[in-house]
């Protein structure tokens, strides 16, 4: 049965941020808030995670899952970054936005999308992860948390208790963040192209783009 952690939206107390982390680094998987909505999190060396979370999600080997960061200096160690594409991600970033990017050489390939050897890269602005991360103390693997045949992602952290207590090992309940996920926007191609409308406003997206204009499809 996994942990339930309630955490303080705003001020999350540190003790548990601790626990959480522990159990990331012994193999566990976690369910926490963003500043979108929930998503599970694990260990970014962890293999054996990255399957169970594709049997929870029903997700293939050409979904992309999600490096989340705690700051473009982490971004930069898994993606190439072109100057244009740095000024985007600055505008953007920390928020509820994930850009899809060319991995680098020294990114494990099991963290790429298996046919595009791109990565999908986040900083999120909410103080769970932000201070999961620096306990942490390095990235942290994401998916959101949008359960096969469900509408919308989970947001209650109670619901996502009794739906996941046998499938994974905690729930960081730091309240209602709400069911809209990420903007999501490929910037390994060019034009970009969104993906995905989501909580992130274009606005930044398409100021950022400059010369190289944008698709939104």
């Amino acid at each position: 049965m996994s942990q339930y952690l309630e955490l303080h939206p705003v001020t999350p107390q540190a003790r548990l941020i601790r626990i959480a982390a522990e159990i990331v680094r012994d193999g566990g998987i976690v369910a926490y808030p963003t500043d979108s909505c929930y998503a599970l999190g694990w260990h970014i060396g962890d293999a054996r995670a990255i399957e169970r979370v594709r049997r929870i999600r029903s997700a293939d080997r050409h979904h992309h899952f999600t490096v989340v960061c705690a700051d473009l200096a982490e971004v930069g160690r898994f993606a190439r970054i072109e100057t244009w594409q740095f000024r985007m991600l600055r505008s953007c970033l920390p928020g509820p936005y994930t850009f899809l990017l060319k991995a680098t050489r020294e990114t494990p390939r099991r963290l790429q999308h298996e046919r595009r050897r791109t990565i999908g890269v986040r900083i999120p602005d909410h103080p769970v992860p932000r201070l999961l991360l620096a306990e942490l103390r390095e990235p942290l693997m994401s998916s959101t948390l949008l359960l096969p045949d469900e509408p919308a992602p989970l947001t209650s952290g109670r619901e996502i208790q009794e739906r996941l207590e046998h499938e994974i090992e905690a729930v960081l309940d730091g309240g209602d963040c709400g069911i809209e996920p990420t903007t999501v926007v490929d910037l390994s191609v060019t034009p970009p192209v969104v993906v995905r409308r989501g909580k992130g406003p274009l606005g930044p997206i398409l100021g950022g783009a400059g010369e190289h204009g944008i698709l939104d499809v």
